[in-house]
């Protein structure tokens, strides 16, 4: 599914540590705007936060369009 402005999708972080963080956003947010919204639910400096998922670690200026990250995909959250 492919969603504009009008319409945010949300994305399902797990730290795997007992913690699930939704977040809504936007196609054309990136990977550093989606840390800053889970930054401001967690407590935890975006910095300090990395998202995958497997192997694929995503780079902070790349979008969420870019990745192919669609509405309640699940992404995997990890704390530096």
């Amino acid at each position: 599914m492919f969603y504009t402005q009008s319409n945010p999708s949300a994305s399902v972080l797990n730290d795997r540590l007992g913690k699930k963080v939704r977040v809504k956003c936007n196609e054309d947010d990136t990977i550093g705007d989606l840390k800053k919204l889970v930054a401001a639910q967690t407590g935890t400096r975006p910095d300090k936060i990395r998202i995958q998922k497997w192997y694929n670690i995503y780079k902070d200026h790349i979008t969420l369009k870019d990745y192919e990250i669609h509405d309640g995909m699940g992404l995997e959250l990890y704390y530096n």
